[in-house]
């Protein structure tokens, strides 16, 4: 009797029952065994363009192959066969790791080599099957850090030869003498150290503007009409001690006098601002504080911050050290180009050391009052002056910490 055969239905086909059929494009591989094989597929599995996308993946130590069943370089088979090309991925892999190596250098100071094998892995996977958006990204980001590299260089190559040019010594020091300006140099007014005359190096311009200057015309009036009594109370309150010594020595001409009056009006929104730990529309509306003025206040003299789920406008530190600089600044111009620090420290109630220190970062001659003997410095007080004389005062900045006396 002749053999017989027959069909058995095995049930529904699983991708587990699926074999994979490769061809390599150089030849056949004389030793399978040596070859590490990876299959990956697209997650995708509502898609049905991409869910039958695969990527196989055969790594060697010598050479490394690549293929996968889409694309341009995919077989134009029949989509009933179930095979997967593997074409020699050899030039190809070496321009991907010369885009992904060279940068992972630069990040695996900080990252382990089976990290940086990961994040390739990543890439490669978002090379294949990732959207358009993902491909985007990563083309962004590979992009973005061989820039990065390259600037890296530069910056390297511009520093060395700065470094060769000038001397390491030589670099050192300009770095001590940027330092020794210290925070108070990023909230000085606006300095122009080569003027020729004195009232053009802290220009009254960038301290109140001719359209600001206009704006405190009936406030200033305000302040000429100020009567004794007025300013024995403005006295006894303390805290505005310079603009009492201005008022009661307005000048005899009306220009200056009426300039000085403004001035003293906006000098006491500085001293009254710099008690204060925020800022609101409310400021200022007392004293009959023009718009455009608190604006000023508002973008010049105090710094947003996010708190209790509100923004607020607060008079930090650095803030009350710009205040202290400006408020010097104005005093000069009010003066003849000399204001008394001993006041101004009271008014802004910081410590002397702090006002000494504010007016040397702006360059000012400082003027000491002779010592006195001890009964007659009781009966006199001594006050510190600061005068802008041409060409500013550059200032030592003590880098040395005075040694603490040794308690026995």
């Amino acid at each position: 009797m002749a053999a017989s055969c027959s069909f058995v239905c095995c049930g529904e086909e699983r991708d587990t029952d699926k074999a994979v059929i490769v061809r390599f494009s150089n030849g056949s591989v004389k030793n399978p065994d040596r070859l590490d094989f990876s299959l990956y597929k697209n997650t995708d599995e509502t898609n049905p363009r991409k869910k039958s996308r695969r990527i196989l993946v055969a790594e060697s130590d010598r050479l490394s192959y690549v293929g996968h069943n889409f694309g341009a370089g995919s077989l134009k088979c029949n989509s009933l066969c179930k095979w997967v090309t593997v074409a020699c991925f050899d030039m190809l892999s070496l321009w991907r790791r010369l885009i992904s190596v060279i940068p992972c250098k630069w990040r695996c100071t900080t990252l382990s080599s089976s990290t940086c094998n990961q994040l390739y892995q990543v890439d490669s996977l978002i090379e294949a099957f990732g959207t358009n958006k993902q491909k985007r990204a990563l083309s962004s980001r590979k992009l973005n850090q061989v820039g990065s590299d390259t600037l890296q260089h530069a910056v390297d190559k511009a520093a060395n030869t700065v470094i060769n040019k000038k001397g390491l010594e030589a670099l050192q020091q300009e770095v001590a003498d940027a330092e020794s300006q210290g925070e108070l140099a990023l909230h000085l007014p606006p300095c122009n150290a080569n003027a020729d005359k004195q009232e053009n190096v802290y220009p009254f311009d960038n301290l109140l503007s001719p359209v600001e200057f206009e704006a405190l015309e009936e406030a200033g009036s305000k302040m000429l009409a100020v009567t004794p009594e007025e300013l024995q109370k403005m006295r006894d309150d303390g805290g505005c001690l310079s603009v009492v010594r201005h008022l009661e020595n307005l000048p005899t001409a009306d220009e200056a006098r009426v300039k000085t009056a403004r001035c003293a009006f906006y000098l006491s929104l500085l001293l009254k601002l710099v008690r204060q730990r925020s800022m609101t529309r409310k400021f200022g509306q007392e004293e009959g504080c023009p718009r455009i003025i608190q604006n000023k206040l508002f973008k010049t003299f105090t710094v947003e911050t996010f708190n209790s789920g509100r923004l607020q406008n607060t008079v930090s530190a650095s803030m009350r050290a710009k205040i202290a600089a400006y408020c010097l600044a104005l005093l000069l111009h009010l003066g003849h180009m000399t204001a008394d620090l001993t006041l101004l420290h009271r008014d802004l109630r910081i410590t002397e050391a702090r006002m000494i220190e504010v007016a040397k970062s702006m360059g000012l001659t400082l003027i000491r009052p002779a010592r006195a003997k001890a009964d007659e410095a009781g009966l006199q007080d001594n006050h510190t002056q600061a005068s802008l004389l041409l060409p500013l005062v550059k200032y030592e900045q003590l880098t040395e910490r005075r040694k603490r006396k040794k308690m026995h």
